[in-house]
Order: structure tokens, then sequence, then C-alpha cells
């Protein structure tokens, strides 16, 4: 049997029989010239060397279909997930209560299957708080790690080819919990959710949250007046104050490495205004803040790695040992490239962020509107929206060299610039391969950007 990781995490357990059974239905379903090429049945038995080579194989398979936009989102895919998650975990189907949270720790019961995915447990809760059905779009249920100070640290948010009941209860862990937060990043659309009043009183909820917690900066007037909206319960007008703050909207993450400016500088990233905030310690104890816009990076890639002494690569790694890294490609200059790397547990967090941000731009350009983002239900079957479709997946790319500079050279015409799709990185210290998220915001950007 090969495990599948998803993400970072072990999601399940399938053998090469089961795998060929999903891609002999998906030809049927797609086409042979849409489906990439599977690995060959061999009649003899495989040597350790060809072992190797078919779990390669196999992964980079799996990865072009999860690439392709019209495979990866389709039903046949991510229900094959699903099962072969609720399989390994070995959870029978039956009625369970799930808790999921929301950003001020109050909690929603709601009583699901263990085989309901993301969408129906999504539904489930907004049902359960009266959310009328066109606002359930501008919410995500995410998996958290409550913290001892009773916060939250983000560690993804939950997808459409996961069972979330099988997805926490298999951690083990009373500390990882499901929360209900908005997922949109432009504030403007916090108007269409204050139009309901389970709307308003979840944002609110969230942005008293936020600044309880500091993400959201306020000072002592600002404080003041929100405590004199608190106390009136406007709750739209302290809504409209809390706009105007600093990293109003933005998600934070736990402090990290970086190594930008210099390297193993400490930071704190943040999320939003189609951006990722840096506050960086510097070895001289001095603070700096700055921002990379998310339109001026060229690709990222989510990296993990094991220490060499750790055994072979077959070995599972302790948790601890798995070093988790995104790299973004970033213009800093008109003619000037550069890496840069944040070495952080919530690794594949900050990458999901980044994608949704490209996505929220794409569509706006596009002139699609966010209630079109989300997949809408036709006869109980899961349909992507036009505008979704709009959003491709990146195409294969050969493994760019490793030895390369990290400065790179554009030309004048940043047209010419295209780097997209995934890398597949054949050093022994890799555990997973690297993937390359070509960034579709990027093509536009022109001189006054700069």
């Amino acid at each position: 049997a090969y495990n599948i990781h998803v993400n970072g995490v072990l999601h399940c357990r399938v053998r090469y029989s089961q795998l060929l059974g999903l891609h002999e239905q998906l030809r049927k379903e797609y086409g042979a010239n849409v489906v990439p090429a599977f690995p060959p049945k061999k009649i003899f038995t495989l040597t350790p060397a060809e072992v190797e080579q078919r779990r390669e194989q196999l992964e980079k398979y799996m990865q072009a279909v999860r690439q392709d936009p019209t495979l990866g989102g389709s039903e046949t895919f991510n229900s094959f997930l699903r099962k072969a998650q609720q399989e390994t975990q070995q959870i029978p189907t039956e009625e369970v209560v799930l808790e999921v949270l929301l950003s001020n720790g109050q909690k929603v019961k709601v009583t699901i299957l263990t085989s309901d995915q993301t969408e129906d447990v999504l539904e489930a809760v907004a049902s359960k708080l009266d959310l009328p059905d066109d606002l359930v779009g501008y919410f995500s249920l995410f998996l958290v790690r409550e913290t001892k100070d009773g916060a939250f640290s983000f560690v993804r948010k939950l997808q459409e080819f996961e069972l979330p009941y099988v997805s926490v209860t298999s951690l083990h862990n009373p500390e990882f919990r499901i929360i209900l937060r908005k997922s949109y990043w432009d504030s403007s659309y916090d108007d269409d959710v204050m139009e309901h009043r389970v709307g308003l009183n979840l944002l609110y909820a969230q942005t008293v949250s936020d600044i309880e917690h500091g993400w959201i900066l306020v000072n002592k007037e600002q404080h003041r007046q929100l405590k004199s909206l608190q106390e009136k319960v406007s709750k739209k007008e302290f809504i409209r104050l809390a706009q105007t703050l600093k990293y109003y909207g933005y998600l934070k993450f736990d402090p990290c490495i970086t190594d930008f400016p210099e390297k193993g500088c400490h930071v704190v990233v943040s999320a939003g205004n189609n951006e990722l905030n840096f506050q960086v310690r510097l070895p001289s104890e001095q603070i700096k803040e700055g921002s990379f816009k998310v339109t001026r990076m060229r690709c990222w890639r989510v990296t993990s790695s094991v220490p060499m002494n750790n055994g072979p690569s077959g070995s599972s790694p302790g948790k601890s040992e798995v070093k988790l890294e995104l790299a973004f490609e970033y213009l800093m200059s008109k003619d000037r490239l550069q890496w840069v790397t944040i070495t952080s547990p919530q690794a594949i967090m900050l990458s999901i962020c980044l994608q949704s941000m490209v996505d929220e731009l794409m569509v706006k350009k596009s002139g699609g509107s966010i209630r079109k983002m989300f997949r809408r239900r036709v006869n109980g079957a899961l349909r992507r929206s036009d505008s979704q479709q709009a959003v491709k997946s990146p195409p294969l790319l050969d493994s760019p060299d490793a030895s390369r500079e990290p400065m790179a050279k554009l030309s004048s015409k940043l047209t010419s610039v295209s780097l997209r799709g995934i890398s597949h990185s054949s050093s022994a210290n890799d555990v997973g391969a690297n993937d390359f998220h070509g960034n579709y915001a990027f093509e536009g950007i022109g001189d006054e950007d700069l």
C-alpha cells in the first residue's frame, strides 16, 4: 500500500489496484487524452528499484490529476480521496455530533454523518446558525490548534477532498478544533455579509476576537471608540471603524524564521490585503516591518524536508523533524527577482492564503462575483461555477536548476516571464515534490505597479 500525504499530513493508504481503478474511471468520464498516463502494470514481482520508481510515478500522476482544474475538481477524484481517508482511519459511517467553534469561542454542535464532506458540514453549521444559503460561500471551515492562551493557530482550510470529522478525530489530540471563519480577503465583501443579522453577528464576533488577540492594531483612542460602540451594541459601526484599522481582515501566523533581509531572522507574518506583511526582528534586535504584494510574486512553492540522519526516507519521520518552508520569488525592483523563504510549520496554510488571494483577484479582474466563486449544488451534485473555472491551475514544468543564483535578471519586458506549474525535486532530503504555483496575477503587472 502507498501512503498518500496531502498538505504534509497522512491522508490515506491505498493500493496500486485502487489507483488504477480511479484512473480507469477518470478515463471513462473525461477521455484518454485528458487524463495523464498511468504507471503500467508489471507481470513479474517488482525489484526494490522498480518499487521506488513506481512510487515516484504514482506521486507525479496524483499531482498532475490534482493540478488539472477539471480532473482535480471532479467528484470522482475527490470522492475517491474521501472514501480512502475514511477506510484508512477505519471510521464507520454513522451519525455523530461534531463541535464547530465560532471566533468568540461559542460552540455550535451539528449532527452529521462521519462520511460528510467539508461542504456538507459547512452547510449543516450554516443551517444551525440560520445563515442564508447565498452567504454560506463567504465562510469556510478551518482546522486550528488551540494555544495555551486560548488563541488559535491556523493549520489549514478544510478542503473538498476530506471528511472534517475524520480529519479532526484522526489527530487524536483535543487541541485540534474546527472553526468557522470568513474566507475572503477584500473587506468590501463585508457589506454583503452585514446585510443579514447572522452574517453581521459572525463578522462582529470575528472582529472582536481579532482585536482581543492583538491581530488588529488599536491605539487608546480607537479602543475607547470601539468600547463605546460595543456598549451601544452598534455592530455595523463597530465593524466600519475596525475596517480602518491596521491589519483588519488579516490572518496572523505564529512567530517563525525567514531569510529576509538576512538568514535566521525571527519574523511574524500576517496575510491580508493582497500581501504578506513581515515584522522582522533583526540580529541587532531592531524590529523592521515591510510588505510583499501578491501581484509581485512570480511564483511560490512549499517544500518539506527531513534531516539526513533520520534513517531511510521510507521510515516515517517524527512530527517535529519535518521542516516546512514556503519560498516565493519576488520582484524587488524592475529587473531584480529574489527568493524569500519562510520556515514555518504553517507554510501550507500560508500557501493556501496566497492562492486564495490570487483566485479572488482573478475573479474580480474577470468581472465575476465572489458569490460565483463558490461551488453550488445542482441536483445534489457539486458543480464548479464558471468563474472558478476561469482560475486555471498551472501546467507542468521541469525541475529548475537547484544550484542557480537566487537573484535573477528579468528581461525589460515583464510579459516574457512565465514560470508555472509543478517541479519535481530529485534531491534526497526532500520528502515531497516541490510544488510550484505560478502566479497568474503577476502577469498583469505593469510599470505603474513598480
